[in-house]
């Protein structure tokens, strides 16, 4: 994901990083390509979000999902497989997520290196303002049912699956890094283990001081294509306002700001705090023992080091057995060797890939 500096004005609550490019791409470091990798096939799918029907910005209901099918999926023909849903971050789709992660030669790296081979599965959830925070809103639509339901539902009806909540995985980074940690709480009936990379926005956050040209300048976007004129930071706004603080009857944009005429809005505020993992984790502890395997990581020169270790740090409070790596790099410099040496090779060791799963 492509996080940035934010002003800090513009942050009451959405600090998603400190020190990355304003970019909606990055070049990610690729692992050396794995001697004897086989490919993997690449099919680019539509599916129909029933979960985002109606929503009142107008985001794509039928959206892009990349599915990468191993390389023996199709000679043997009988053969069913785990799967894995990886969530792209903020300001790119699944396609630019791919890049990053330098899928598909990743995915074959890690079967060339003995995972065993398993579905992986690239949603969509870019909005009109880069971002659904993969959250529940009427604004933007209901991603998080979209991603646990309607994807799932779709993968298992057309593809060779194991329907199975222990043989499906989980995995994010930054904003899909925090819709992983969302999802995940919320549905431990529908995925077996989890993977999360560098989340964004597990924290409350008070608000900035005043900056009345920052208020200005979203109270003037009436459109989408006054969206993308945005910086990064006004625009990540307005996703995570349409996300946490939907407004039905405040047209057009059907949001509300945490600041209206330069002073902070306490019921705004409380929202975006409610949407804070690091506050609503004590309410889904039974869910998370639930799962077979936790595992998260983050770059040490990464801003969000800290609340991803603190996230650390209330699962082992509570007795959640979970894995947490600092390991040297910036937010996005290693995703794509860690995507290859990390988190698929943990999901081939803690997913079920027999049908008579237990």
């Amino acid at each position: 994901m492509i996080i940035a500096k934010f002003f800090r004005a513009a942050t009451p609550v959405l600090m998603i990083a400190l020190t990355l490019p304003l970019t909606a791409q990055v070049k990610t470091e690729a692992p050396p390509v794995a001697p004897g990798a086989k490919p993997v096939r690449v099919e680019r799918i539509k599916i129909h979000g029933t979960a985002l029907e109606g929503n009142l910005e107008g985001d794509a209901v039928d959206r892009d999902v990349l599915v990468f099918l191993p390389p023996s999926y199709d000679k043997q023909k009988s053969r069913r497989y785990a799967v894995v849903y990886a969530l792209h971050g903020y300001s790119i789709g699944a396609e630019q997520w791919s890049q990053e992660i330098h899928a598909p030669q990743t995915i074959e790296g890690a079967f060339a290196q003995g995972a065993n081979e398993m579905i992986v599965v690239l949603p969509d959830s870019k909005t009109i303002h880069n971002g659904s925070m993969y959250s529940s809103s009427v604004t933007t639509g209901d991603f998080e049912k979209f991603i646990s339901r309607d994807v799932v539902s779709y993968i298992d009806a057309h593809y060779r699956t194991i329907p199975n909540r222990l043989s499906r995985g989980l995995v994010g980074h930054s904003m899909g890094g925090y819709g992983a940690t969302r999802i995940g709480m919320k549905h431990a009936d529908v995925f077996g283990s989890l993977y999360i990379m560098s989340p964004c926005c597990l924290s409350p956050r008070q608000a900035g001081p005043a900056n009345a040209e920052m208020e200005k300048t979203l109270e003037a976007v009436k459109t989408p294509e006054d969206s993308a004129k945005l910086p990064f930071g006004p625009r990540a706004q307005l996703a995570a306002a349409a996300a946490w603080s939907p407004n039905p009857k405040n047209p057009p944009l059907y949001l509300d700001l945490p600041r209206k005429a330069g002073e902070p809005q306490p019921d705004v505020l409380a929202k975006w705090a409610a949407n804070a993992p690091l506050a609503f984790i004590d309410q889904y502890i039974g869910n998370l023992r639930q799962y077979r395997a936790i595992s998260l990581d983050v770059g040490d020169k990464d801003g969000l080091r800290v609340d991803t270790g603190k996230l650390h740090d209330v699962l082992d409070k509570y007795g959640i057995a979970n894995s947490f790596e600092l390991y040297q790099g910036t937010h996005t410099s290693a995703v794509a060797i860690r995507f290859q040496n990390y988190v698929l090779p943990f999901f081939s060791k803690n997913l079920c890939s027999v049908n008579n799963c237990k």
